[in-house]
């Protein structure tokens, strides 16, 4: 089970985007793709098969997942998560600061 799941509100904690906040789109293994965080120009060939214009195209570039943490909205910071096994064998991701689970 991962800490970080596509559609968790994160904020970043190092690199040139530090304090951004965004929603994750794509889990790429120990990678993540969040909204409006760490966006470069890549600049592309057009492709008529699959009907891509050419030129320079912006777009997320994917973070590794050590650099992001959770967003905790009651506190408004990121958070470190933690898991708590139910008495029916279920896991459930809580905030280790407050042991409170997490809203998904």
């Amino acid at each position: 089970m991962n800490r970080i799941r596509k559609g968790d509100r994160v904020i970043v904690t190092t690199g040139k985007d530090k304090g951004k906040q965004g929603e994750v789109v794509r889990v790429l293994g120990e990678k993540v793709v969040v909204s409006n965080v760490n966006v470069i120009k890549r600049h592309t060939k057009p492709n008529p098969q699959a009907g891509q214009p050419g030129g320079v195209i912006e777009r997320e570039a994917p973070i590794h997942v050590s650099n992001v943490m959770l967003f905790n909205p009651a506190t408004g910071k990121g958070e470190r998560i933690g898991f708590k096994v139910l008495e029916d064998g279920r896991k459930l991701r809580v905030f280790r600061s407050s042991g409170e689970a997490v809203d998904a």
